[in-house]
């Protein structure tokens, strides 16, 4: 039996057999595409989504924030402490509650939106699909990464129960 072989999965166990493997090149290519464009705007992809969930609510909790992104809030902070610094968020407790950090667009941020619309057009042209099969691919992905949580938080509720 070859290595190939030895898998019990429907796929192939070789690296183009493996769906993981196929989402990460997709995801490093897409990365990729939307650098130059993001580069000429100062914000890395990470800042990008960061930018596109204040540009939709103006201001949110850390909170909500790590929920939107699926981020912890550690990996979170440095990131805002960057936008921060470049004046395009600002971090402040809620005077309501302090417990609760408060982020929100600032207007050299808001500034940054029609040139971050264009750089999204350009890469959607990039995909070579139309706005129906971009929609489809993305509602498959979400749902696809909805059961992939819903399977690991299952796996660690187990792991801690055994």
């Amino acid at each position: 039996m070859t290595t190939a072989e030895a898998g019990t999965g429907t796929q192939p166990f070789t690296i183009d057999g493996q769906l993981c493997f196929a989402l990460h090149s997709a995801s490093r290519a897409m990365t990729a595409c939307y650098r130059q464009g993001l580069d000429a705007l100062g914000l890395t992809y990470s800042q990008y989504a960061v930018m596109l969930v204040l540009w939709q609510y103006e201001a949110v909790s850390m909170g909500f924030l790590c929920e939107q992104l699926h981020l912890d809030s550690g990996t979170l902070s440095p990131l805002l402490k960057r936008l921060e610094k470049q004046g395009r968020v600002t971090r402040r407790r809620r005077p309501e509650d302090e417990r609760t950090l408060e982020i929100a667009c600032t207007e050299e941020g808001r500034e940054l939106y029609d040139r971050a619309r264009l750089v999204q057009r350009d890469v959607e042209r990039a995909t070579g699909m139309s706005a129906p099969e971009l929609a489809d691919l993305r509602g498959r992905l979400d749902e696809l990464a909805e059961r992939l949580r819903a399977a690991t938080t299952l796996q660690e509720q187990r792991a801690a129960g055994a």
